[in-house]
């Protein structure tokens, strides 16, 4: 019986053959990192990527690109800015409320 790296080199190259690969639309391109990636736990980002990839978004990597577009502002802030701690404490309140929805799903056996 063939182990799991062989049964994916074996589908990898059946692909190639096809030209099933080169007929991806990031064939030969470098890949981009979405926002939020780094944001992502490790364990986490292989289920969201093939859920991307099939078209859905689950509302926990929305949060994460959240995350990562506050912390985009608030860097780009001064602590000074009228509207800097109501963005603070929504990135706050977001990381707290994503790490609950994550540990629920690490907890439930989902992923």
């Amino acid at each position: 019986m063939a182990t799991l790296d062989e049964q994916i080199a074996r589908a990898l190259e059946e692909s190639r053959k096809s030209g099933e690969l080169e007929g991806a639309k990031s064939w030969a391109k470098p890949q981009v990192e979405d926002r939020g990636f780094s944001e992502t736990p490790d364990e986490f980002r292989m289920p969201f990527k093939i859920l991307k990839d099939a078209g859905f978004v689950p509302p926990e990597v929305e949060m994460l690109r959240e995350i990562a577009t506050l912390m985009e502002e608030l860097n780009a802030m001064s602590p000074a800015h009228p509207q800097y701690e109501e963005k603070r404490a929504r990135l706050a309140d977001l990381r707290v409320k994503t790490s609950v929805r994550l540990e629920a799903m690490r907890g439930s056996g989902r992923i």
